[in-house]
């Protein structure tokens, strides 16, 4: 984990396919394209007094396809692309799905200990991630808003704390309209 200076609520995220492109393992820094309209996207949210904290499955350390010095020079590369300060932490966990801790979403534990250690109010936070999996975390910690990215329609599981959208942007302005009180 990493962190730079926190506020109340935030917007946690997942990584590979909502931040940037899932190439599968993503262990190369070279491989990191991020996908259309984070940098934006994060810049607003971040401008709304809202943490950005980075919450991410990375079981190919678990699988042996990668190390944890990898896992960091991916990441750096992530941050050198949004540009310096909007990334306010990072949790991951390298559990292997057949061996798995609460700390692998669908379990809440790495926003439960990003909340702990960072000070944040879960109830007035949110998620987006591109996985059914990082929903069920956001609902399990009770965030007040969870977004499934790249995946317009109704919500998925008829929740009125989870959204569907077709982009990083449409998910952002989402949470850009709830924060200002817009729902």
């Amino acid at each position: 984990m990493r962190r730079w200076a926190v506020r109340g609520k935030a917007v946690f995220l997942d990584r590979d396919g909502t931040l940037m492109v899932d190439v599968g393992y993503c262990s190369r820094p070279e491989d990191v394209r991020l996908l259309p309209g984070v940098q934006e996207g994060l810049a607003r949210l971040k401008c709304a007094d809202l943490s950005l904290v980075i919450v991410t499955n990375q079981s190919g350390l678990g699988r042996g396809y990668f190390n944890e010095t990898a896992f960091w020079q991916v990441q750096q590369a992530l941050d050198a692309q949004l540009g310096p300060g909007l990334i306010d932490a990072v949790y991951f966990c390298p559990d292997h799905p057949d061996s798995p801790s609460l700390r692998r979403k669908p379990g809440p534990g790495m926003l439960l200990e990003a909340a702990q250690d960072l000070g944040l109010h879960l109830s007035e936070s949110y998620l987006l991630g591109d996985r059914d999996s990082d929903i069920e975390a956001g609902l399990a910690a009770g965030l007040k808003l969870c977004g499934l990215v790249f995946a317009p329609g109704a919500a998925p599981n008829g929740d009125r704390r989870v959204f569907a959208a077709g982009n990083f942007t449409e998910a952002a302005n989402r949470i850009l309209r709830d924060v200002a009180g817009n729902g």
